[in-house]
């Protein structure tokens, strides 16, 4: 399969078709996942001696892009599916090869269990392995997923490590409690862990200490869901954009005082489309740019590389922030007083919005970008920059 951009166009297309009615119903996403299942986007980035599509991360955002503004929440799972299954490669352990051959295999979708500021999950020791206890609140697409990659902490060090499992281990529990205001098909409810074996050959990695060469590569995990979360932002804004769009054209009448016939001639409408377009576009720009730099940073990266890209994808964050709340919210202004019906659904773009932006503060972003700038400082190592 060759042309991924029209086999995500397709998806994106038959998202659109109901996405009003899906989002309203807020069901676990299980008929989505197999959409992309079929369409054979789920293993892209694998590569084409494992049996995957061989495709690079420039063309992944790509297609995250155009799903997300179908549906954000897809967008979002489909982003997550991809850097999960990828994130294995950062290890250089040789089961990442193995998980890559099955995935494409068995066209796994996949998820992950690591919010950084819930380190509920404790690795105890046990014979061939160890056992898995704990709560985790937030698990993007895990009660969803085929796979799991799952970070965990060691009661005897409190040491942080990685791992990978079958989501449907005995002893996981996904509790359905994920009702909030956006990004309500996500499936980003909360998992539990009861006395859960991990046979030791599935561990992916340790969390490297001080001076460790692998330090480095390994930090680049959370600069990928950053870009991710950005990405799909853009996304969200794209759809509210263009959904608007089509409502101005088709729908929206012209104000009287406007001395033209379709609102779609209205100067003032034209200009603000004209003006949120190429807001849109910049934003678009600086999200290509910093995937880009995600990818060098890949292939080789160190200290100041690892620096540079952080500074680069906090100012993605803060763009696409401000643009994906804007656009979603002056849609309305353009679309009218009418295209607030429940049938529109217009409104999930900015609920969609508001939802993943709240991921993480981005005054902090703002603030490592102007550190930056002024003392030259590069941004914190966490699980968020």
């Amino acid at each position: 399969m060759s042309d991924w951009l029209a086999v995500a166009a397709g998806v994106a297309g038959k998202l659109r078709e109901d996405a009003v009615a899906r989002e309203e119903r807020g069901a676990e996403p299980h008929a989505e996942i197999e959409l992309l299942r079929e369409s054979g986007l789920l293993h892209l980035l694998v590569p084409a001696e494992s049996g995957g599509g061989g495709g690079n991360w420039p063309l992944a955002h790509r297609v995250i892009r155009r799903i997300a503004a179908a549906d954000g929440s897809l967008g979002h799972l489909l982003g997550y599916h991809y850097f999960q299954l990828w994130r294995t490669r950062l290890f250089d352990t040789p089961i990442a090869e193995r998980l890559e051959r099955d995935s494409a295999a068995g066209n796994w979708f996949w998820a992950g269990v690591s919010n950084p500021r819930d380190a509920a999950l404790e690795l105890r020791p046990a014979d061939g392995g160890f056992t898995v206890h704990g709560k985790k609140f937030f698990a993007t697409g895990a009660s969803v997923a085929d796979h799991l990659i799952v970070s965990g902490t060691w009661t005897s060090s409190g040491r942080k490590a990685t791992f990978t499992l079958p989501a449907r281990t005995d002893g996981i529990r996904f509790l359905g409690d994920w009702h909030n205001l956006g990004q309500r098909l996500s499936a980003s409810g909360g998992v539990e862990f009861t006395d859960v074996f991990v046979p030791e050959r599935e561990v992916l990695g340790t969390q490297p200490v001080d001076g460790d060469p692998r330090q480095w590569r390994d930090s680049l995990a959370p600069l990928g869901f950053q870009l991710l979360l950005a990405q799909v932002q853009v996304g969200i804004a794209g759809g509210a954009l263009a959904e608007g769009a089509r409502y101005t054209t088709g729908s929206s009448r012209a104000w009287p005082l406007s001395g033209v016939d379709r609102a779609a001639d209205d100067p003032h409408v034209l200009a603000a489309y004209g003006t949120l377009a190429s807001r849109l576009t910049a934003a678009e720009l600086l999200v290509d740019a910093a995937a880009a730099a995600f990818d060098d940073a890949a292939r080789e990266v160190d200290e100041h590389r690892r620096g540079e890209l952080g500074v680069l994808l906090s100012k993605a964050k803060v763009v696409t922030t401000e643009v994906s709340l804007e656009i979603a919210n002056r849609v309305f202004e353009l679309t009218g007083a009418r295209a607030t019906g429940a049938q529109y659904g217009l409104d999930r773009f900015w609920r969609n919005a508001r939802t993943l932006t709240l991921h993480d503060p981005v005054v902090y972003k703002a603030t490592e970008v102007g550190r930056h700038l002024l003392d030259g400082e590069f941004p914190p190592i966490t699980g968020y920059s």
